[in-house]
């Protein structure tokens, strides 16, 4: 291995390191993020954190079953559901952008998104 090939590889992990910080500072600083609510693909809640709403919980009532989920300070969980091998209630609380919980039996799909200019109501129940 020749001292340039040594620069070389420094060089090339210095740019992923900083491209690696560049990718979390833009991907988790959203100021504002919501919970998106998808029964079967389709989006049915968006709701925004708020301290008001923290113990709220919302009824997740659909053809294909029922989740109780349950907003807590910057996150979320589903604490009751009908499906038979409970996954979604053990995972417990996320709260990042980007995590999900899913409950395949029921379709459903909680996501936590960062806003973007989008326009949302508070609460939509």
């Amino acid at each position: 291995m020749t001292k340039g090939d040594k620069i070389l590889i420094v060089i090339i992990v210095i740019i992923s390191i900083v491209s690696l910080i560049f990718v979390n500072i833009s991907v988790f600083s959203y100021q504002e993020k919501f919970i998106s609510v998808q029964v079967n693909g389709k989006e049915i809640k968006k709701i925004i954190f708020d301290s008001s709403l923290i113990g709220e919980t919302v009824p997740i009532e659909t053809e294909y079953g029922y989740n109780l989920i349950e907003i807590g300070d910057e996150k979320v969980r589903v604490i009751e559901a009908d499906c038979p091998d409970q996954l979604d209630v053990k995972q417990g609380y996320i709260s990042n952008v980007g995590e999900v919980i899913v409950c395949l039996p029921n379709r459903l799909v909680i996501e936590i998104k960062g806003m973007d200019e989008v326009e949302i109501d508070r609460i939509s129940r």
